[in-house]
């Protein structure tokens, strides 16, 4: 099957993928997983640098078109939403990261412009009482 370019956003970056899909099952090359992401595929799991995540169902995380990237997700215990049609992928936090964010009490720093188009980030706001307020037409 020929290989198609995705982007999956990790961490906060984009990064531009070839994948190969199977309906909504998507397998990225062992290859271009380490270039993109870092990890490899190693005989104790999937490492990167001193880091290894053992794989317990080696099976349904690698097939001969590569390694599947929901599988991927599970192994890391990170959410994936993923839209096939769209090429398009974003893993989330783990459940143990959103943990300790919200435990830490400290809102994750974002930039938006005000009216006038300047950009203002929430980093330039710590230390002081900060009031967020936000709003959605959904």
């Amino acid at each position: 099957m020929p290989s198609e370019r995705m982007t999956l956003i990790d961490e906060g970056r984009v990064v531009p993928l070839d994948v190969t899909l199977h309906g909504d099952a998507v397998r990225i090359s062992p290859d271009a997983l380490a270039a993109a992401l870092g990890w490899r595929l190693e005989a104790q799991g999937l490492c990167r640098g001193d880091v290894c995540v053992p794989v317990r169902d080696r099976a349904a995380l690698v097939s001969p078109d590569g390694i599947d990237l929901a599988a991927l997700a599970r192994a890391f215990d990170r959410p994936l939403a993923l839209d096939a049609d769209e090429r398009v992928a974003v893993l989330g936090a783990s459940a143990a990261e959103r943990g300790a964010r919200l435990e830490s009490l400290e809102a994750p720093d974002f930039a938006l412009p005000d009216l006038a188009g300047r950009t203002h980030a929430l980093r330039d706001q710590r230390g002081k009482k900060t009031l967020l307020i936000a709003w959605a037409s959904w």
